[in-house]
C-alpha cells in the first residue's frame, strides 16, 4: 500500500501523480497543508503530525508500507516508484 502526502496546487505532487497514474498504481492521498516553500498553512492536524514524524515538513512524502520505505522529494520518489513499480 503507498500513501502520499501531497497537496492539490503543488507541481512537485503532480509530478508524483502523473508516475503512479502512469503505473496504474493505487494509493491513499493525504493532504496535511497547502504548498509553500515555507510550509504552507496546515489543513489537516492528524494528517501532518504523521508527514513531520518521518522526519521532515514536505511534500510530497511517500510512505510505501510494501517495502518498508518512506521518501521525500519528488524526484526520489518517482526513482522509487521506477524501481518497485514499473
Amino acid at each position: 500500500m503507498l500513501e502520499l502526502y501531497q497537496s492539490e496546487g503543488c507541481p512537485h505532487s503532480g509530478k508524483v501523480r502523473e508516475k503512479l497514474s502512469e503505473f496504474g498504481v493505487s494509493y491513499v492521498i493525504h493532504n496535511p497543508r497547502l504548498p509553500g516553500d515555507q510550509g504552507g498553512d496546515v489543513t489537516n492536524e492528524l494528517t501532518h503530525d504523521e508527514l513531520v514524524a518521518g522526519g521532515n515538513d514536505q511534500i510530497p512524502y511517500l510512505v510505501d508500507i510494501d517495502h518498508a520505505v518512506t521518501v521525500y522529494g519528488s524526484d526520489d520518489i518517482v526513482n522509487h516508484l521506477e524501481q518497485h513499480y514499473q
